[in-house]
């Protein structure tokens, strides 16, 4: 009994220290942002890899490779860089998946979910199908805002008034209704 106890708290730590960004879950693993680009880079998706590319989730990792990130990571106690410090990454990139690069820092399936499953054609052609293949689903704006406060909260340490529709104005990628 003590060593199944054992074995499933460590398979639990495991999981929790390699999905950091964005939540794996039934087996789905993430593709990395490339993979999303070769179909949302298109005008007939209305150009969401474009509109990502572009944005500060874009570069979320990137910051955590200057020196003010080094510091801000160092007086908080942090003996790692901060590109290198989970406390840090877990809102900044997916590790801990080869298909993901960390250097896409925030991209695609930290909001919409690993998408191994629900990446072919003739599963994202139907919506249904790609939901119950891993696409997390928003029902509305405050399902959206409660997934963008899992980050921008006051546990940052550069955290500031997160103001949801102005943010979202910035970020949101809707597909064309005809797409």
């Amino acid at each position: 009994m003590k060593r199944t106890l054992s074995l499933l708290a460590l398979a639990a730590c495991v999981v929790s220290a390699t999905n950091t960004a964005g939540a794996q879950g039934a087996g789905h693993t993430y593709t990395g942002a490339k993979a999303c680009g070769m179909c949302h880079k298109t005008a007939k998706q209305g150009g969401q890899f474009g509109i990502w590319e572009k944005t500060k989730h874009a570069q979320a990792y990137t910051t955590l490779t200057t020196k003010a990130a080094n510091d801000i990571a160092k007086a908080k106690g942090f003996t790692t860089p901060a590109a290198e410090t989970p406390t840090c990454l877990k809102c900044h990139a997916i590790v801990g998946d080869a298909k993901a690069d960390v250097k896409d820092g925030v991209q695609c399936e930290v909001c919409h979910g690993p998408g191994s499953d629900y990446k072919s054609l003739t599963v994202m052609k139907d919506k249904g199908k790609a939901v119950a293949a891993g696409l997390k689903e928003y029902r509305d704006k405050a399902a959206i805002e409660k997934q963008c406060r899992t980050c921008h909260n006051e546990k940052s340490p550069t955290a500031k008034e997160f103001k949801f529709e102005e943010r979202w104005a910035k970020i949101q990628h809707p597909a064309p209704k005809n797409g």
